[in-house]
């Protein structure tokens, strides 16, 4: 099994002064490392079971999409205020640096429906836990919360504590 951390970059003061971004793009460009992250966050969660996968704007969407793909379940996008064309659903919530808006469409969601939520990165739980308010609006049932890498020190998981959570890289 291939240690992933050893090929994420870090750019201190990005994308404001403080934040320590977390590039994922030198995994995404390899298609072994790519590969492995995907294989590797399917059993992370192989013994959950549901049977969709929602992704939050963007980068959410490739890791979720590809693991959707492969584990044979449908993907929700989830995007930013404005971006989907049908009838949305809407949460604002507060991200370690900011405030933001999403979205996702009103029939994306079946009452029941078991979902995984997927995203790159748990900081403080701001995204996650939007994430979360969409599905449960439209009544899907939580399976669990994956990410590619959590930042412990931001104690993201700590909102989080009613869910099952899985993450491969804890920074």
């Amino acid at each position: 099994m291939i240690n992933l951390s050893e090929h994420l970059r870090h750019i201190s003061n990005f994308p404001k002064e403080g934040v320590n971004f977390i590039d994922i793009t030198t995994v995404l460009s390899d298609p072994l490392l790519f590969r492995e992250t995907i294989e590797q966050m399917l059993a992370a969660v192989s013994d959950l079971d549901f049977e969709i996968i929602v992704g939050a704007e963007s980068r959410g969407f490739i890791m979720g999409a590809p693991m959707a793909y492969a584990a044979g379940v449908g993907f929700v996008p989830v995007r930013k205020k404005g971006k989907l064309p049908a009838e949305t659903v809407i949460v604002n919530y507060e991200l370690e640096y900011g405030q933001d808006t999403l979205e996702m469409h009103k029939d994306a969601i079946s009452p029941g429906a078991k979902v995984l939520i997927v995203d790159d990165l748990l900081a403080t739980g701001g995204t996650a836990k939007a994430n979360i308010e969409l599905v449960e609006k439209l009544g899907g049932k939580i399976a669990g919360l994956l990410f590619f890498i959590e930042l412990e020190s931001l104690h993201g998981r700590e909102k989080l504590t009613d869910y099952p959570i899985r993450s491969l890289v804890k920074i």
